[in-house]
């Protein structure tokens, strides 16, 4: 019974060790872990699918977009040292991408939803992150700068017919003379809504390696 006693009591210590260990090691590594990218990753996820699950028409599209989505899009954007404005940022997949190409000062992102800009703004504390309607487009650009492309991440298709116009012709007003517009859509074949307005098509990509595919073209107004 002694030894029983015994052996059950060392046990008992070897746990109580393992555990403080344990917690040590943990509290040892949590600052990196926090500052993980997939952590990161993780938490702009978790933004994405609560925004989502509360109005998925506002955020119209079923996951984030992917890197090689993103970097198609910022890659459409011609030379030039106008603005770049960016609509419908959302988690900022296709901002880090321009934002890798782009002078800070040149960027100007355009997001509806309160709580996607404040997690561009954690992101991207270095740009303009405007809360703004793409519908008042030319509410939120200084008069003086040209712009030299307008890349949107909007869902057109799914926005009633009057949002679409007004949108479109915003996008329009502010490319007119030297500008450009970058579009992605699901929609893999059919005519674009820019096409629909008049836009001249420069450029069409299919991006395959994305969930789910999409294809990106630029417009000239």
């Amino acid at each position: 019974m002694k030894m029983l006693s015994r052996a059950q009591a060392t046990q008992g210590r070897l746990l109580a060790l393992t555990q403080a260990l344990s917690r040590q090691a943990l509290h040892a590594v949590t600052p990196c872990l926090s500052k993980a990218p997939f952590l990161a990753r993780f938490e702009r996820a978790g933004a994405f699918v609560a925004q989502w699950a509360h109005a998925p028409r506002a955020v119209g599209a079923v996951c984030p977009s992917g890197i090689s989505l993103a970097r198609r899009m910022a890659d459409m954007v011609p030379p030039g040292d106008g603005l770049v404005v960016e609509l419908g940022a959302g988690t900022g997949a296709v901002t880090r991408a321009l934002r890798a190409r782009i002078a800070p000062e040149r960027l100007i992102i355009i997001e509806r939803l309160p709580a996607f800009c404040r997690l561009l703004r954690t992101r991207f504390p270095e740009l303009a992150i405007i809360q703004g309607d793409a519908a008042r487009l030319c509410d939120y650009l200084p008069p003086d700068r040209p712009v030299t492309a307008v890349v949107s991440s909007l869902p057109l298709l799914s926005l009633p017919a009057p949002t679409q116009n007004a949108i479109v012709e915003q996008m329009r007003k502010v490319t007119a003379g030297q500008g450009c517009i970058i579009q992605f859509t699901y929609a893999l074949w059919g005519r674009s809504t820019l096409a629909r307005a008049g836009c001249s098509r420069e450029t069409r990509v299919m991006v395959l390696r994305n969930l789910p595919p999409a294809r990106v073209e630029r417009f000239r107004p």
